[in-house]
């Protein structure tokens, strides 16, 4: 799939935004229902049929919401005092993996798509997301938005994938502490009974590719913890299901509205407070009310 296609944050025109007219028969209770049942990962037809709302309702809502926090997000996560941030991305696939998609359905934005995220590993913060592919191009814009959100000299880690160091030094020149950690893995085992178990890890090594990183912080724990939180709670990550997204507009609605709810309105375990709260973005835990007045 070319990359030109998918490599966006979405870019949506204000009339997608405040094209309400579908909504404004659904009461302000049932569209929170709606809501909820999305952002705990149910699908779109689980979610029609907990809430009684018809499906193109139900998309309507998920595109609009969508749109707004794509855009609240690139407006208002920004000049982020942060000193650690671990980068990674995860892989997802819109209609089909791209092995099995036609020409055809690859122009119609089927295939594979990759999520790219960094996360401020004391705040908890996701500072930045991207939909692409898994080249250079995608890493270089991700990489500048990442850079154009902190205000502080940060220490940033990455796996081993070898289009981030070119994109990390586009972006931000010597002024970082920039590290990759790479795991090594062992022989991979193809048994029926284990084939869709990963790999073990059998060790990791570090390679510092810029400034002074603090080696007792070269980690990507929390990246890949959140990873796994993706992958839980959105039905459209979860693997060896129907439940993939079969549009990519869909995909990255759904994926919007996901971080936008987790960084204003969870509140981590650890931190007792929402990652928003934690990074100075707010003030007070956001309910779904206050993601929904964002339409």
């Amino acid at each position: 799939m070319p990359e030109k296609e998918v490599n966006n944050r979405l870019d949506y025109m204000p009339e997608q935004v405040y094209g309400l007219s579908t909504m404004n028969r659904l009461s302000t209770d049932k569209r929170i229902a709606v809501i909820a049942a999305l952002v705990e990962g149910m699908s779109i037809n689980a979610t029609c049929r907990m809430t009684g709302v018809a499906k193109h309702t139900v998309l309507k809502l998920l595109k609009d919401l969508g749109c707004a926090a794509a855009s609240y997000h690139d407006a208002h996560v920004r000049n982020l005092r942060v000193r650690r941030l671990q980068c990674d991305e995860i892989w997802a696939f819109v209609g089909a993996k791209m092995k099995n998609a036609s020409m055809e359905k690859v122009e119609q934005g089927w295939g594979d798509v990759w999520t790219w995220t960094a996360i401020d590993a004391d705040s908890k913060l996701i500072v930045s997301y991207m939909l692409g592919q898994r080249g250079a191009e995608t890493a270089h814009e991700f990489m500048q938005d990442v850079a154009a959100r902190v205000s502080t000299r940060i220490q940033l880690t990455t796996d081993g994938h070898k289009v981030y160091a070119d994109a990390v030094e586009s972006a931000f020149g010597a002024d970082i502490d920039y590290a990759m950690l790479v795991k090594i893995y062992g022989a991979s085992n193809d048994n029926p009974e284990s084939r869709y178990s990963p790999a073990t890890c059998i060790g990791c090594r570090t390679g510092v590719l810029s400034g002074k990183p603090d080696p007792d912080h070269i980690s990507t724990s929390y990246i890949e913890r959140q990873n796994l939180s993706m992958r839980m709670g959105m039905r459209r990550f979860t693997r060896l299901t129907n439940g993939f997204s079969k549009k990519l507009d869909n995909h990255g609605h759904a994926v919007a509205l996901y971080f936008m709810q987790y960084n204003f309105c969870r509140v981590h375990k650890t931190l007792r407070v929402t990652p928003a709260m934690e990074a100075g973005l707010t003030d007070h835990v956001w309910d779904l009310e206050e993601i929904l007045s964002l339409l």
